[in-house]
């Protein structure tokens, strides 16, 4: 094992045992507790890379501590990491938010309030009938993480954010090459929303399916 990924696992197993908590304070390299590795190089590289991971955060004349570690946060990393991905693997990534998101719009349909569902109606009024592509993206990716985030679990909002990278790049595509993609968006989106209205969970769960595998199957077509 490198030096830097030894130091890596030291300061993993510090924060996992507890010791320090989220929020708390990493010892310093001339700490005695600190122990993270053989060499000052290589905690530094060590806590140079989980800062990018957003697991550490360097205050310059204070100190190093330990992030909050919330879901949204941690999995903000993966966003980055998934705009790295070959083109033929959207399908893939596609897979998974279908996997994910009906059953997150599921429980959203007992949960989200009138006053959410007014909101998204009212942005879905205000695009028009022919709204452009970049409108239609930018609201699309709002209409789902507002109806998944209403769901009231922080990690499957976080998880499908992190996904929307080549999943946006494909609803582009298919605006700008799909006839009536945008009337055919807008009408699966008030569908869902007329089912989460009603409180129907199974309702809600078919639409957010229907919605994501209009996507996969256009882009099968297209291959």
């Amino acid at each position: 094992m490198a030096v830097t990924d030894e130091a890596i696992e030291k300061i993993k197993g510090m924060i996992v045992s507890g010791a320090p908590r989220p929020g708390g304070r990493l010892p310093g390299e001339s700490e005695p507790a600190a122990g993270l590795g053989p060499s000052r190089n290589s905690l530094r590289e060590a806590v140079r890379a989980l800062s990018l991971l957003r697991i550490l955060d360097v205050r310059q004349g204070d100190g190093t501590y330990v992030t909050g570690l919330d879901p949204q946060l941690l999995l903000g990393a993966m966003s980055f990491a998934v705009d790295f991905h070959r083109d033929d693997t959207v399908l893939e990534f596609l897979a998974v938010r279908r996997m994910l998101e009906p059953a997150a719009t599921a429980l959203a349909a007992s949960r989200i309030g009138e006053d959410q569902l007014d909101a998204l109606s009212a942005q879905l009024d205000a695009l028009g009938a022919e709204p452009s592509v970049e409108q239609l993206v930018v609201a699309d990716l709002e209409f789902h993480r507002s109806i998944v985030r209403s769901a009231g679990n922080s990690v499957p909002c976080s998880l499908l954010d992190g996904l929307s990278g080549p999943a946006t790049r494909a609803r582009i595509w298919r605006g700008l090459s799909q006839k009536d993609a945008a009337g055919r968006t807008l009408r699966e989106h008030r569908a869902s929303l007329a089912a989460l209205r009603e409180g129907d969970a199974e309702a809600a769960r078919s639409w957010a399916t229907v919605h994501i595998a209009s996507v996969e199957q256009w882009l099968r077509g297209t291959r």
